[in-house]
C-alpha cells in the first residue's frame, strides 16, 4: 500500500510540473501569440457509464440527470428478471461556474445518500498533441441518512460521511475512440469491523467507441487494490449505450453494481456477472443554459 501512495505522489508532482508550464499562464489571460485548438467530446456526458468522465457541462450550463436501476437478472422470471423489483434511483445536478470548475449535488434512495462534488479541469488535450492528455480532478463527499443500526450506542454525525478523490486521465485517440484511466482513493469515516481499512484504493479504466454520429458504446471497470476489501466486495464492471437526442442524452447500461454513487460502486459492489448479479439501468441527462455566453446575449 505504501508503494501505491508513493506512486500517486510522484504522479501528482509530474502532472503539477507539466501544468505549470502548459496551463498556469492561461489563468492570467490568453497568449496572443498562440491559439490552441483543444480536443472536445472525449465522452458524451460527465459519466462514462456509472463512473465519472473528464467531461463537465459547458460554462453556465446545468445538467439534470435521473439514474435508475432495476433488480438483478438472476431474480428469475417471477420478477421478470429484475424489472419487477423496486428500483434504485438517483437525482443529480451539475453546474459549471467556469470553463474548468464544476459543482455537483445528488440524492440516492439507496441508504438515503446525499452527495456533493467538485470537478476541476487541470489539463486539456490539444489537437496538435502538444498536450497529449486531458486531466481532471474529482472529489466527492457523501453522507447516508438512514437511522442508526444501534441507536443506543454513542453515534456521531461525522460517522455518516465518506470521501472520494479521483484523477481522471483521458485521451481521445481518434474521432471515434476514447480511453480513460481513473485511480481513486475512498475514505470512510466509519467501517464495519476494526480489520476493515478506512482508506481504499482502486484503479479503474473506461472507453468509448462511436458507432454513429449520435450513438456510442461504452465500457468501464474498477479494480479494488485492498485485499481485505476484496474479501467482502467485488470489482465493478459496466457496459453502456449512449444515445444523443438534441438536448437529452440517454444512457442504457448493464452493471454488477447496485449503488449509483462513487463510494458505493467503487468499494461496495456485491455480486459478479458470472453469478447473474447483473442490473439493467439507464441515465437521462438534460442540459439547461443558466448563463448565456456573451456571444449570444442581446
Amino acid at each position: 500500500m505504501k508503494k501505491i501512495k508513493i506512486l500517486l505522489i510522484i504522479l501528482s508532482f509530474v502532472l503539477a510540473k507539466n501544468t505549470f508550464s502548459q496551463d498556469l499562464m492561461s489563468e492570467f489571460g490568453p497568449d496572443s501569440s498562440t491559439t490552441k485548438a483543444y480536443s472536445y467530446a472525449t465522452f458524451k456526458t460527465s459519466h462514462i457509464v456509472i463512473g465519472q468522465s473528464i467531461e463537465s457541462p459547458g460554462k453556465g450550463n446545468l445538467n439534470f440527470s435521473i439514474s435508475h436501476h432495476f433488480g438483478a437478472l438472476n431474480s428469475g422470471s417471477y420478477d421478470f428478471w429484475g424489472l419487477d423489483q423496486s428500483a434504485f434511483i438517483r437525482f443529480g445536478l451539475e453546474y459549471s461556474a467556469t470553463d474548468k470548475l464544476c459543482f455537483g449535488l445528488g440524492r440516492s434512495n439507496q441508504g438515503k445518500t446525499i452527495d456533493g462534488s467538485v470537478k476541476y479541469k487541470i489539463l486539456r488535450q490539444t489537437t496538435d498533441n502538444s498536450m497529449p492528455i486531458s486531466l481532471s480532478y474529482f472529489c466527492d463527499a457523501a453522507a447516508y441518512g438512514t437511522h442508526w443500526t444501534h441507536p443506543e450506542w454513542d453515534n456521531h454525525f461525522w460517522s455518516r460521511f465518506s470521501f472520494v478523490n479521483q484523477l481522471l486521465i483521458a485521451r481521445k485517440m481518434s474521432n471515434s475512440f476514447s480511453l480513460q484511466i481513473t485511480p481513486s482513493l475512498v475514505h470512510k469515516n466509519l467501517v464495519t469491523l476494526n480489520a476493515d481499512p478506512n482508506d481504499i484504493f482502486t484503479i479503474g479504466g473506461g472507453g468509448r467507441m462511436k458507432v454513429s454520429k449520435r450513438m456510442s458504446v461504452n465500457a468501464e471497470y474498477h479494480y479494488i487494490l485492498n485485499s481485505r476489501t476484496r474479501q467482502d466486495y467485488d470489482n465493478s464492471l459496466s457496459f453502456g449505450l449512449d444515445i444523443e437526442t438534441g438536448g437529452h442524452v440517454f444512457q442504457f447500461f448493464v452493471t454488477n453494481s447496485q449503488p449509483l454513487f462513487e463510494r458505493g460502486f467503487l468499494t461496495e459492489t456485491q455480486g459478479t456477472w458470472g453469478k447473474g448479479f447483473v442490473y439493467f439501468g439507464f441515465n437521462i441527462v438534460r442540459t439547461f443554459t443558466i448563463v448565456k455566453p456573451k456571444a449570444f446575449k442581446e
